[in-house]
């Protein structure tokens, strides 16, 4: 299985876009050519170009080798949101939340806790029919935890697979690799925790 495929031209304008963006602004301003990221991160020129240009949708694990190679926190690639306004600094509402849409795989992360230090983050998932973290599994320290709310998801940890619906629950170490996907024909939706914060 590829790690991009090709996103609808129409949505060039799009969060892809916008993250695509961001990216070539910051590889400009720490000078670095295409060719010195990939090296760097071991992410193709091909795969780096077509995140820049918002044409592709990368893999968790490639935003993850991106933002090693560039020395920023993987939450760097979430929306900002809009300013939150009208509430209490541990009140995060809706319509602030930032949000990590990887596109055409179909997979889209908010953030349910607010903006700070804190030592959880949790995390609402919606997995589209077919989508996934991507082919390759991941890995970082500390621990996942979360429920199925709707649909179904199929949860890989340390080559071991299990098929979750709603309400079932799960919790591992995130230094085990892992990945996921959902193999239904409904969306999956799942409240994910992760500790220390990932994103």
């Amino acid at each position: 299985m590829s790690e991009l495929a090709p996103t609808d031209p129409a949505e060039d304008s799009g969060p892809l876009a916008h993250m695509g963006q961001r990216l070539r602004d910051l590889r400009r301003r720490r000078a670095l050519t295409l060719q010195a990221l990939s090296d760097e991160s071991g992410v193709s020129i091909g795969m780096l170009s077509q995140m820049e240009r918002g044409v592709s949708t990368p893999s968790i694990r490639t935003l993850q080798r991106v933002a090693e190679a560039l020395k920023v926190p993987i939450n760097w690639f979430f929306s900002d949101g809009t300013s939150p306004t009208g509430a209490p600094p541990w009140v995060l509402r809706r319509a602030h939340r930032r949000t990590l849409s990887l596109g055409t795989n179909g997979v889209t992360k908010e953030l349910l806790a607010p903006a700070g230090d804190g030592a959880i983050e949790l995390l609402y998932v919606t997995i589209e029919p077919g989508g996934s973290s991507g082919p390759s599994p991941y890995s970082h320290v500390g621990e996942d935890a979360g429920m199925v709310i709707e649909g179904s998801m199929r949860l890989e940890v340390n080559g071991e697979t299990c098929l979750l619906g709603a309400g079932d629950a799960f919790r591992f170490k995130s230094t085990l690799p892992h990945r996921f996907e959902n193999p239904g024909e409904a969306r999956a939706v799942v409240l994910w925790a992760v500790t220390p914060p990932f994103y």
